[in-house]
């Protein structure tokens, strides 16, 4: 399965025109909240799995932030706003909640940057209406995942999900795996903002898809 400099361009260009390429400049550390635990144990699988295909360390405690990739599992969009210390993690929590209820939003996903513009915490919202509560917790999690380890652009995946069905599973494909480890190559930048970019990634997804032919 191919993917083309275009392709790879898109994936990081917003609706803005402009490019813009991130990937964590940390160790993820996560914290899931509003699952039981058999769902936990598929959620953090999941960020394990997308961690090691990076190539990317998973750890316990981030030295600043103590949990750095948050998920937040709910029914109501105004629970947020019952939360204590959301307000701090949030700009502009309650405009936001208001947005998303009126738009009927059933997930969001909001980055923090450090100094150099590498993704330093994530928090993602899913409000599990009847929607979501169809799809199963393994490929809502995978989906979610492999959507945080990366700052896509904002319409990346409106037209083709990164999953894909192989037999009785759903799995990442092939070529969103390989720009995902291309993405995490230590020799690239952790930021960029010239969509030349999207050539040196290109260079390394062939190489990675060649390999797995």
């Amino acid at each position: 399965m191919k993917m083309d400099v275009a392709q790879i361009e898109g994936l990081f260009t917003r609706s803005d025109g402009s490019f813009a390429f991130a990937r964590w400049g940390r160790p993820v550390c996560p914290v899931v909240f509003g699952v039981d635990d058999a769902t936990l144990g598929v959620v953090k699988g999941a960020i394990d799995a997308v961690c090691n295909l990076a190539g990317h360390e998973m750890g316990e405690m981030d030295a600043e932030l103590g949990s750095n990739l948050m998920m937040f599992f709910f029914t109501d969009w105004a629970e947020l706003l019952e939360v204590p210390g959301m307000d701090r993690l949030v700009p502009d929590l309650a405009p936001l909640v208001a947005r998303l209820q009126s738009v009927e939003a059933n997930q969001y996903r909001f980055f923090r940057f450090d100094e150099r513009g590498a993704i330093k915490a994530c928090f993602v919202f899913l409000r599990m209406d009847e929607h979501l509560n169809d799809v199963p917790a393994k490929t809502l999690a995978l989906s979610q995942i492999v959507q945080s380890i990366l700052l896509w652009s904002d319409s990346a995946f409106q037209d083709r999900s990164p999953l894909m069905a192989a037999q009785d599973a759903t799995v990442l494909r092939p070529d969103i795996a390989a720009l995902i480890r291309a993405a995490y190559d230590p020799v690239l930048p952790v930021v960029a903002q010239d969509k030349s970019h999207a050539l040196r990634l290109s260079a390394r997804v062939q190489a990675l898809i060649e390999v797995q032919q």
